[in-house]
Formats: structure tokens, C-alpha cells, sequence
């Protein structure tokens, strides 16, 4: 039995169980921006696998720290226990966080990440006395897989086999249209029992890749500490250097009260995900009552492997070489966005930092567009692996990306995008 047949045997792989999917593909080694396939196939990796990988696969320096912690201590309870490699993170992440983030809860991916902000902020109020349940988000907001996460996010069809299981959360206009929807979330914050205002710093991953501008974001956050009402910036996708920053939230002046992190925060290497809050939320739950106590938790909470994996991502992602690479990316994508601009098939393009998108003119829109199956095959096809969302193309590599690499992706997409004029 190949590899391929072991795994279509007995593994069920998201977004590949359709019958017009095709077989997945078996990959056996990565190497810096390559992913390279039991036929000795390789693919340039221009989606980080799933926005998730930095500095390239397997690199050498975080496997030599992730080996090393491995024969150190590979896991320990994390209730009335810590270790050396959590507080090393959180001290490393401290530099580069907003100055009010001052207590780190972990868990191991990012809707896990949301999950428990959004369970702190409804106790948050409880444990003050108060009764605020409802939350506010953006229109076409994805949050994550879990019910809460699902139930902050804008209905779509990632959700809506469970739509009559969701809780109430209130989607105000995506801040394209700022004026529109500083006056909505005003409007809704005045009912008085909201208790979060959720939402993805400058650009909305699986929406699309929708950009807005920090501008119009600190307006938003600004409105919500006016009315006293909590921010939970979910930085799982845009956090680690992809707007350009460490996270989003640098490039504004208000600061939220909860980050949510995952994704880049081990380099793409381990399941890590952290939930940071101010020393205000942290107070409000502290008490000899146990009803009080922030009563959540995970078998591997704090696993001290991916806090070595997340800490040699941080080292590599600080070095000025790291930060160049990033820089060059953005201003190639600039240029690639010049180039095709004028293309009859393209609507529009979009950049923030490394992340470039291209939304293409299509009968349809949305995660379900025809075209983005067929793009995704042709892709393969040409050694690239990029993953339409719907009708629109997307580039988020790993900052270890060759300048011949990136030339090759650019060259795939316009050879696509011709073809399809």
C-alpha cells in the first residue's frame, strides 16, 4: 500500500473530503520555503502552510533548541508547576507587546487562543457584578473553529451547520466605510451589555484578505475604552511580522486588553497559542472564592518544547536580516502589484506588510468560488502552492524566501492570470 493510499485510508483531511478535492498530496521533507513530495516534487511554500511557518521548514536552529529541550523536560503539568522555557517566552514576547499586556495564559492554537478571551471578558464582567454577554465584531470576521469562536465570526459556511447553536454576537460594517462603522459600534455599545469588541487587526484572513487602515482601527478601539467596553485584538494570522510589525496592534495608539496569538508563534514548528491580558482583567479573578477563578485549561498547556520552538523563532525573527527580508518582500510585492495592475481579470489588490492579495472579477465570491479549485490545481501543477481564498490570490511566504523563489510565484500568478483573461 503506497503512502498516498495509507492516507486517504484512514485520514480525513480538512477541506479535502469533497469528491471533487483529489487525492492529497503526500509530502515527505521540507526545506527553507520548499515542501518536497514522495515523488521528489517540490513546491514553493507561498502560503506559509497556513500562514503558520516564518523562517522557513525545518530550519536548523530552532530543531537544535527543540532537540535539545526534548532531552531536558518534555512536558509538566502546568497547575502549581512552570518552567524556565514559559517564563523566558513571555519575558522575550513583553518587548514587543503593548505596554498594559501583563499576564500570558497558553493553550494550544489560536481558536483555543479566542476561546478563552472571550470566556474571560463574560466572567470578567461576573466577577464585577455586571451582566455583559454580548459581543461586537466585524463584518466577515473569522475567529476560529470552536462555538465561541464561531459564534464571534461572521456567519459564513464554516459555520453554518451549527447556526442555532451559536450565541449572539453583533457584526458591525467592515471599516472600509470608517464613518459607518464607528457610528455602529456606537450605537450597539450604547445598549450597555456588550462585553467585547473582537475583532482582526487591519486585515481579515479567511474574509479575503480585507485590509482597513490603523487609523481607522485605533477610532474603533478608542470608542470602545470611551464606553469602558473590552477589545480583544485577535492577532493569530497577523501577529510575527506580517502587517509589517511584530503584531498589528503596534501601529495604533490605543491598546487592547486581550491579544490573542498563535499561528507564527512557534515558527510554524509546534501547536502554541498564548492569550495575553491586562494586570486589570487578571484582578478581577483573583479571590479565595474558587467561582471566581478562571476555571480552563489544557493537558498541554505550556508545553515547554514549543515554548523553545516559539522562543528561537522570536531570536531569528529580531535579527536584522529577518526584518530586511521582510522589508523586501513588501517592497517586491509593490512593485508585482504595479506590474499586473492592469490586468482586465483583477478587481483589485490589496497590500499590508508581507501579505499581497489579488481579488480576481469572478461569477462568484467567497470561500466556495469555483475558481479557486481550479486555480489551486494549476498552481500545484507549476511547483507553487498558493490557496485562493475563493476569487482572490493571496501571497504570505515564509521570510526566508529566495529571491528567485519569489520571482517564480509572481511569474505562476500572472502566467494564471493571463490565461484567464
Amino acid at each position: 500500500m503506497t503512502l498516498v493510499e495509507k492516507d486517504q485510508k484512514y485520514i480525513w483531511h480538512p477541506f479535502t473530503q469533497m469528491k471533487t478535492a483529489g487525492a492529497a498530496l503526500p509530502i515527505v521533507k521540507g526545506v527553507g520555503t520548499l515542501l518536497i513530495d514522495d515523488k521528489d516534487n517540490s513546491y514553493i511554500d507561498a502560503i506559509s502552510s497556513w500562514w503558520v511557518n516564518l523562517h522557513g521548514h525545518s530550519h536548523p536552529y530552532i530543531a537544535e533548541k527543540v532537540y535539545a529541550q526534548m532531552l531536558q523536560l518534555e512536558h509538566v503539568v502546568f497547575a502549581g508547576f512552570t518552567h524556565s522555557p514559559a517564563v523566558e517566552l513571555c519575558e522575550k514576547l513583553s518587548k514587543h507587546l503593548p505596554s498594559n499586556q501583563g499576564k500570558f495564559f497558553f493553550s494550544g492554537d489560536g481558536s483555543s487562543a479566542v476561546e478563552i478571551a472571550l470566556k474571560m471578558s463574560v466572567q470578567y464582567w461576573k466577577n464585577k457584578g455586571e451582566s455583559k454577554t454580548r459581543f461586537v465584531a466585524l463584518d466577515g470576521a473569522y475567529h476560529g473553529e470552536t462555538f465561541g469562536a464561531m459564534s464571534a465570526g461572521a456567519r459564513s459556511i464554516f459555520s453554518a451547520p451549527f447556526s442555532d447553536l451559536l450565541f449572539e454576537s453583533t457584526h458591525i460594517p467592515f471599516p472600509k466605510d470608517e464613518e459607518a462603522a464607528v457610528e455602529s459600534l456606537k450605537v450597539e455599545l450604547a445598549k450597555g451589555d456588550v462585553a467585547a469588541f473582537i475583532f482582526e487587526p487591519l486585515i481579515q484572513g479567511a474574509a479575503g484578505m480585507r485590509m482597513y487602515k490603523p487609523e481607522t482601527l485605533n477610532k474603533l478601539m478608542k470608542v470602545c475604552k470611551d464606553a469602558g467596553v473590552l477589545c480583544i485584538a485577535d492577532e493569530v494570522m497577523t501577529g510575527f511580522g506580517r502587517t509589517g510589525t511584530i503584531f498589528a496592534v503596534n501601529q495604533v495608539a490605543e491598546e487592547p486588553d486581550f491579544i490573542c496569538m498563535s499561528k507564527g508563534l512557534s515558527g510554524g514548528t509546534l501547536p502554541l497559542s498564548l492569550t495575553t491580558c491586562t494586570n486589570t482583567i487578571y484582578d478581577a479573578f483573583l479571590g479565595d472564592d474558587i467561582q471566581k477563578a478562571f476555571l480552563h485549561g489544557h493537558s498541554f498547556t505550556g508545553n515547554p518544547i514549543g515554548c523553545v520552538a516559539a522562543i528561537a523563532s522570536l531570536d531569528l525573527l529580531e535579527k536584522e536580516e529577518c526584518q530586511e527580508a521582510m522589508r523586501n518582500i513588501a517592497a517586491r510585492h509593490k512593485i508585482f502589484a504595479e506590474r499586473i495592475k492592469s490586468l482586465d481579470i483583477i478587481k483589485d489588490i490589496r497590500q499590508t506588510g508581507t501579505i499581497i492579495a489579488i481579488e480576481l472579477k469572478a461569477d462568484s465570491s467567497g470561500y466556495a468560488s469555483t475558481i479557486r479549485q481550479q486555480l489551486y490545481q494549476s498552481f500545484l501543477a507549476e511547483g507553487v502552492l498558493l490557496r485562493p481564498l475563493g476569487n482572490v490570490i493571496y501571497i504570505l511566504p515564509p521570510y526566508c524566501i529566495t529571491e528567485p523563489e519569489l520571482t517564480k510565484v509572481y511569474e505562476v500568478i500572472e502566467k494564471k492570470l493571463i490565461e484567464l483573461k
